[in-house]
């Protein structure tokens, strides 16, 4: 309907179905046709038509000024739709983990915040696999490998998993030689770990889910990396959250052989939520950061 009646206003603006037709970038037998559907569908005469002009009868001079107003008005709205397009605004939220987003990507959040000031970002700060339909999160951040195969997901980068501990907890209780020796050790167990009082390690080229009898837990990374640094046990934590404290000697590796590599970093977004403009920014920001 909408290419039929831009084919109206173009055939009176140029006098002829022919100009019409070039204008329109349509055959000049599929102007006709429309023209003579939309006079079939008013049940009125629009044109009058002579081997010589097209005039527009009475009826079609009114409805050419409505609809020309009308096709004015809409494509300035298609040019507004545009513009918003290339400039995002409006609402985006995110959950994202604590340590990885304060450690890592806390600067490429401001970046995006000045690439795209019309847009207003709601980070929420949780360890927890939050529920993105009922939390009402646009996007969030998550670490380990996906299991829900309903959501898209664009990955980020790979994280190394590793142990530390104190150097002063080394010297005082040993440092374990085996996964299993950690069952006589004081482990600071991340309670938001897949499996209870288990800890994934690398045997070889498996992972394997070796238990231990955590002498502290806490769903807080930070907390048990600051236990970890005041010599109170062993902590198994991602390398971006103690490299600073490996650096400076306050932590040192623990069982290194069997240090996760490659576990992936995703960001996660619905199948069945609309991606706005915003969203979609977002998207294509991550997609162009080099966090190797």
């Amino acid at each position: 309907m909408l290419t039929a009646l831009r084919s109206f206003v173009a055939i009176i603006d140029e006098g002829s179905f022919a100009a019409a037709a070039r204008r329109m970038g349509i055959s000049k037998s599929m102007c006709s046709k429309m023209i003579a559907d939309l006079e079939a569908d008013l049940g009125t005469r629009l044109l009058t038509r002579t081997t010589r002009a097209v005039t527009p009868t009475a009826a079609g001079l009114g409805f050419h000024a409505q609809v020309a107003d009308i096709l004015s008005r809409l494509d300035a709205a298609f040019e507004d739709v545009r513009a918003a397009s290339s400039r995002p605004s409006g609402p985006l939220k995110l959950g994202v983990p604590v340590q990885y987003t304060l450690k890592v990507f806390q600067p490429h959040l401001m970046r995006f915040m000045d690439e795209h000031p019309d847009i207003q970002l709601d980070v929420v700060l949780d360890d927890s696999r939050s529920d993105m339909t009922r939390d009402g999160f646009d996007a969030v951040i998550r670490i380990g490998t996906l299991e829900d195969s309903s959501l898209h997901a664009r990955r980020l980068h790979d994280a190394n998993i590793m142990l530390v501990a104190s150097p002063d907890y080394v010297a005082r209780h040993g440092s374990p030689q085996r996964p299993a020796d950690l069952r006589d050790h004081q482990c600071l167990h991340y309670t938001n770990l897949k499996g209870p009082g288990t800890w994934p390690l690398r045997s070889g080229t498996e992972v394997v889910y070796q238990k231990i009898t955590p002498a502290f837990s806490s769903n807080n990374g930070e907390l048990l990396r600051a236990l970890a640094v005041g010599g109170k046990g062993i902590a198994l934590a991602p390398e971006f959250q103690v490299a600073d404290d490996l650096a400076r000697g306050l932590l040192v590796p623990v069982l290194a052989d069997h240090a996760l590599p490659g576990v992936p970093i995703h960001v996660v977004y619905s199948s069945r939520k609309l991606v706005t403009a915003a969203l979609a920014a977002f998207l294509d920001f991550v997609g162009r950061l080099d966090l190797a």
